[in-house]
């Protein structure tokens, strides 16, 4: 199982108090950006595409903990940007720890070395360490020499102080199910990651490269190759459902709000991968996002995504009310 036991525990219990209370949105992740500078520049992101004044923006712990709360997810992604270059971010997780809240922090591993020493393992806690490719492939997608192979120090240093360490790759049409499956199989089986989280990539608006983002039927025939290959050998930080829903096995809905994303310009209207505005608070994105804009077939820039930010609470609710769905997406492994 890619998931703790306890995470999905504390996730099913929140997922079942929200139903008892009849609310038909609801938090389950929250993606913090507490900055969006990062000491990368990799062309197929489009965070860092901001101006000085708010690249030089800083959240505090203050108030990533109020607004976590005010939300009431379980777990938080904390990502950026860089979030190692936050001056507070050993105090930020903590923070979030002590309140109840399963953290993950992702990092592209730079600063993993050197930072570590902010940080306490526990059951509650999880590196993300953003891995795309193997040695050179890896720096050229991301834009610098060296990077793949400080990522990889940085997670057997991680691992040998008892961290939890997973990784999260991000794939465009250019990509081979060979490439994939070599890339898992050596996390997995080398470097010795507790999980593997994989994504196609999204075509976001300020990505330095617009020409390799994946199509729905890449993605599918993609992961289609891959799963069926080594779907049994890997763990995956995923619900089964989402995995079949990226092989073209099942369809699902994009729920933006169930996993919001929170930044120092406030929370971001509608996900993670749009900027469509911004709010002040978790009830106002939403009691005044026009939801029924967004998704497959009602807005053009949803087209091809299928990222886990909208789509992954879709199989986590879809298994929930019948566990038959997930019995089924279990058993194709």
């Amino acid at each position: 199982m890619g998931i703790p036991l306890r995470q999905n525990l504390r996730v099913a219990r929140h997922l079942a108090g929200r139903r008892v209370r009849r609310r038909d949105k609801y938090p389950i992740v929250v993606e913090l950006e507490p900055l969006f500078a990062c000491n990368l520049r990799c062309p197929g992101c489009g965070k860092t595409d901001h101006p000085p004044e708010v690249l030089s923006r800083r959240m505090s712990v203050q108030d990533a903990i109020a607004g976590l709360m005010e939300c009431g997810a379980p777990v938080v992604s904390i990502a950026g940007g860089e979030p190692l270059l936050h001056p507070e971010i050993g105090d930020m997780a903590k923070a979030a720890i002590e309140h109840g809240i399963t953290v993950y922090l992702c990092t592209n591993g730079l600063l993993l070395r050197k930072t570590i020493d902010l940080f306490t393992p526990s059951p509650y806690f999880s590196w993300v360490v953003h891995v795309d490719g193997i040695g050179n492939e890896h720096d050229c997608y991301v834009g610098r020499e060296g990077v793949f192979a400080e990522a990889i120090a940085g997670m057997q240093e991680a691992k040998s102080r008892g961290f939890r360490v997973t990784t999260n790759s991000t794939f465009f049409s250019t990509d081979s199910p060979q490439k994939v499956i070599g890339l898992l199989e050596y996390l997995y089986q080398d470097v010795g990651v507790d999980a593997v989280m994989v994504s196609p990539a999204y075509a976001q608006e300020g990505a330095a490269d617009q020409n390799h983002f994946p199509v729905v039927q890449e993605t599918q025939r993609l992961f289609s190759e891959v799963l069926r290959e080594g779907r049994r050998r890997w763990r995956f930080n995923h619900s089964p459902l989402y995995l079949d829903f990226l092989a073209g096995y099942a369809d699902l809905p994009c729920l933006p709000w169930a996993i919001p994303s929170f930044s120092v310009l406030g929370w971001q209207r509608p996900c993670y991968l749009l900027a469509d505005g911004y709010a002040e608070s978790y009830r106002e994105l939403l009691e005044t996002t026009d939801w029924a804009a967004y998704g497959r077939g009602r807005d053009p820039r949803c087209s091809n995504c299928m990222a886990h930010s909208g789509h992954e609470p879709a199989a986590v609710t879809a298994m929930l009310r019948s566990p038959l769905i997930g019995l089924r997406s279990y058993l194709r492994r």
